[in-house]
Formats: structure tokens, C-alpha cells, sequence
């Protein structure tokens, strides 16, 4: 079981994004008012202004058919009062009284003025109160004409002085609803904020502290990995860093573990013998001295061996990489182990056709395939036949090792690579050496740019494909220079 942190407060990062989303909304809340608050308002005058427009139009035409029923204006100077009834039958005909709300206060007899032809009043603005300093409005004028003579003139009040008024009624009414809704817009924004950042807080701050206890080398912890957003992939990649970074320890602890073990074993005998010589018991002979300095030899390749592959993981091999004919360098070298593989009671097989040009290094290649040719005749049982063919395939080189029995279990194929890894009932010091060559190997053909994997040869054994990019598809003529 790996640990799992624990639930935790809200975090210094979840109240700065929590300020922040808050912030956001209420200045975007606030735009959105001020915005529909303007607009409002250059609408409000705008429909004041046609309404009230289109109110004396037809005020002044009711006026001019009244002029021409009475002959001219002097009843209404004998009668004042009844200058708001034939407003009010003007304007709503029909009707006792005019309809509620701003449709009453757009046709009030008090915002209308009455000339005769000469410009004298007949109705004049009511005095403003006694308690209220004001200038005399500026109205707007209309003709009142009857068979196309000017019979009078009507005065009305422009839209922006009743807006006074007016915003007491829609305005303020409109404004209240808006601030309503922004209000509403406040708190569900601070809702969301507070929600958001303890969501966000809490996880980051989750994954801050993991990320601390992995950098202090505790390599078991583990990140809940709820959801399908971008936070739960991140997590999951934390935990698949954190298992590689586990097994990566445990393989570097086997490994120096392995390492101990393969330079335990020929220091001992080493230890013995010269104690052995020392006690008497052995003579310092040539043939004592050769046994030692085959142990010393022995060790050499361990230790330089490691050292390539170490120089390998830190992408420091020495590779000089030029073009050459990979076909003559692997049928040279074949042809070279005849007798070696004569030996082990193996017989080969070649198929290797026309010319295969790559970037390799000609010293490291001849390594490569010694690597091969000692795995195979430390494992196949004589008689035993080897099988290498290489052909083109596309934009790469194809080489094919195939060796006779034994094989290998197919769970264990992917390993086999794996740094002095043996084969179960197989691979042992005594026939297969330090159990480094395969891995060798692998780095190789990685510095050439290749690829190597392993399979069940047909032949009844191993099978190792290699395959190397050709010069074209590294960008270089194909061929020598």
C-alpha cells in the first residue's frame, strides 16, 4: 500500500484565487451595470423624446380643429380649467382619465404652452414652487394650423427636462431591478470563488507537498486521482514518476548489489590463491601466475564493461559515427568466428545480399557482434545452428539473429536486456559469464540510432532483430562519398 496525503485547508494559493476570481466578477458585474445603466438611460431619452414629440403633434391638430369649432382662443382665457380636459380628450380620446404610469406623466396638460397667432399666451407653464429656484425652460415649438393658416403656436418640454421626473419612475424602477441582478451576480460570484479556490487550493497544494516528500526521496507517495480533467492527468503522470523513480532505486540498489556479487567472486579466488602461495601450499609457478592473470583479465572486462555502460546512461559513449557498409562489417566478423562457432559445434547460415550503408562506428559494430556471437555460443546446445540475415526494409537496416535451443520463456523475453540478468536454470557464471553482454549490446545499437528486441526463433531458440536507420533516412546520400 502506498500512502496517500491527506485532505488539507485551504492553502495560501486558494485564497489568492480566490481574491482574484472574485475581483474578476465583481469589475465585470460592475461594467455590466454601468453599461446597462448608460444605455438605459440613452434610451430612456431617446423614446422621451419621440414620444413626447409625437404627443404634441397630435395635440396641435386636436387644438387646431378646436381653433376652428370655437373661432379663436379667448374660451380658454375665460376658462383655464378646461385647458387640461381637452388635453386629456386630445390625447386619449375616449377615456375619462389617462392610463397610469408614464404614459399619464408624458401627456400632462402642465408640459404643454398655448400662443394665439400674435405670440400672446392663452396657456402658460404653472409657476414653479415657492421653495424651488429654477430657470425658465426652454420648449420646443410646434404651428398649430388650420386650412393652411397659422392659427397658433404649442409649446411642449424637451425630453431632458423631464427626465427629472421621470427617473423617479422608470429609471429608478429599472435601476433597482439591475442592481438586484448584479447583487445576485455578487454572491453567486463569491459562491463560485470561494468553491473554486478551495477546489484548486487544496489540490495543488496536495500536489506541492508530494512533490516535497519526493524530492526528499520518499518515492511511495501517491496522489488521489479522482476526475478526468487536466488536474487528475497531472496526478497521474506524478504517480507514474514517482513508481519509475521507485523502481528505479530498487534497480540501482539490485544493481550495485549485482555488482558486488560479480566482483566478489574473482577477488576470492584471487585471495585464495595468493594466500595459497603464501602459506606454501601453491607453488609460484607459470602456470599459478596464468591462473591469476586470467582472474586479473577477468575483472578487467567487468570493470570495463560497467564503464560502458555507465558512459551509455549518461549519453557520453564514445561513437564516431561515419558511413559505412554495414553487410561487410557483419560478414567480415562471421567470417572471422567460423572457427569459434566450429568449436562450440554450431553450425552457420548467412543471408546477407547487397550492400547496407548506415552512420556507424566500425569498432563498435565488431563489439556488437562479438557480443552476439559469445551469447550464442555460451547458450545454444551443440549441435546447434546459427541463422543471421539482413535485408532492407523501408528507411532502416534489418539484421536477424536467430540461434537452435534452447529458447527462452516469453515472460522473460523483455528482460533479457536487463543489466546481469540470467535466464532461470540457463544463465550462470560458469557457462554465461557476468551477464552484461546483452545489455552491451543494446546500448550499441541504441548509439546507432537503432533498435533491438528480442523473440522466439523459429529455429527452436532466441531470435534478436536489429535495426539500424540508412543513410537516407538520416538525411545522407545513400552510398559512399
Amino acid at each position: 500500500m502506498h500512502p496517500r496525503l491527506p485532505r488539507l485547508a485551504l492553502s495560501r494559493l486558494g485564497v489568492k484565487l480566490f481574491v482574484i476570481i472574485l475581483a474578476v466578477n465583481v469589475a465585470i458585474s460592475g461594467l455590466v451595470f454601468l453599461a446597462v445603466s448608460r444605455s438605459l438611460d440613452s434610451g430612456f431619452v431617446d423614446y422621451l423624446d419621440t414620444t413626447q414629440t409625437q404627443r404634441a403633434e397630435t395635440l396641435a391638430e386636436g387644438l387646431g380643429e378646436e381653433w376652428a369649432q370655437r373661432g379663436d382662443w379667448q374660451w380658454l382665457r375665460d376658462s383655464p380649467d378646461d385647458w387640461e380636459r381637452v388635453v386629456r380628450r386630445q390625447l386619449w380620446p375616449g377615456d375619462t382619465s389617462p392610463p397610469p404610469g408614464i404614459e399619464r406623466r408624458l401627456g400632462r396638460a402642465q408640459d404643454f404652452v398655448l400662443h394665439d397667432a400674435n405670440g400672446m399666451p392663452v396657456i402658460g407653464l404653472p409657476p414653479a414652487p415657492a421653495d424651488e429656484e429654477q430657470d425658465p425652460p426652454e420648449l420646443r415649438w410646434l404651428s398649430i394650423d388650420y386650412a393652411g393658416e397659422s392659427v397658433g403656436t404649442l409649446g411642449y418640454r424637451p425630453p431632458e427636462q423631464l427626465m427629472a421626473r421621470m427617473d423617479h419612475i422608470f429609471l429608478a424602477r429599472q435601476q433597482r431591478n439591475l442592481t438586484i441582478i448584479v447583487s445576485s451576480l455578487g454572491v453567486a460570484s463569491l459562491l463560485l470563488a470561494g468553491g473554486l479556490s478551495w477546489w484548486l487550493g487544496r489540490r495543488t497544494r496536495s500536489m506541492a507537498l508530494a512533490t516535497r516528500r519526493l524530492t526528499e526521496g520518499d518515492y511511495s507517495i501517491r496522489l488521489h486521482e479522482k476526475g478526468r480533467d487536466e488536474l487528475s492527468r497531472l496526478a497521474q503522470d506524478f504517480n507514474v514518476l514517482a513508481a519509475t523513480l521507485e523502481a528505479s532505486r530498487a534497480a540501482r540498489s539490485r544493481w550495485v548489489s549485482d555488482i558486488a556479487h560479480e566482483l566478489r567472486t574473482p577477488l576470492a579466488v584471487l585471495r585464495g590463491e595468493i594466500e595459497a602461495m603464501q602459506d606454501g601450499i601453491r607453488h609460484l609457478n607459470q602456470d599459478n601466475l596464468h591462473s591469476l592473470a586470467q582472474e586479473v583479465g577477468q575483472l578487467e572486462r567487468l570493470v570495463a564493461d560497467l564503464r560502458l555502460l555507465s558512459q551509455s546512461d549518461a549519453g557520453a559513449l564514445d561513437v564516431q559515427l561515419a558511413p559505412l557498409n554495414l553487410a561487410d562489417s557483419l560478414t567480415a566478423r562471421l567470417e572471422e568466428a567460423c572457427g569459434w562457432l566450429a568449436d562450440s559445434g554450431i553450425t552457420l547460415d548467412t543471408q546477407i545480399a547487397g550492400d547496407a550503408w548506415i552512420r556507424g562506428d566500425l569498432q563498435r559494430l565488431r563489439q556488437l557482434w562479438s557480443n552476439l556471437i559469445d551469447n550464442t555460443c555460451a547458450y545454444t546446445q551443440p549441435p546447434g545452428r546459427l541463422r543471421v540475415s539482413l535485408a532492407h526494409r523501408g528507411d532502416y537496416v534489418e539484421v536477424v539473429w536467430e540461434d537452435s535451443a534452447p529458447g527462452v520463456p516469453d515472460e522473460q523475453l523483455p528482460r533479457l536486456t536487463d543489466r546481469l540478468y540470467r535466464v532461470e536454470g540457463s544463465r550462470n557464471r560458469a557457462s554465461g559469464g557476468s551477464g552484461l553482454g546483452l545489455s552491451i549490446a543494446t546500448a550499441l545499437v541504441k548509439a546507432h540510432g537503432g533498435r533491438m528486441t528480442a523473440s522466439a526463433s523459429s529455429i527452436g531458440g532466441l531470435c534478436w532483430t536489429l535495426r539500424f536507420p540508412t543513410l537516407t533516412a538520416t538525411g545522407t546520400l545513400e552510398g559512399p562519398a
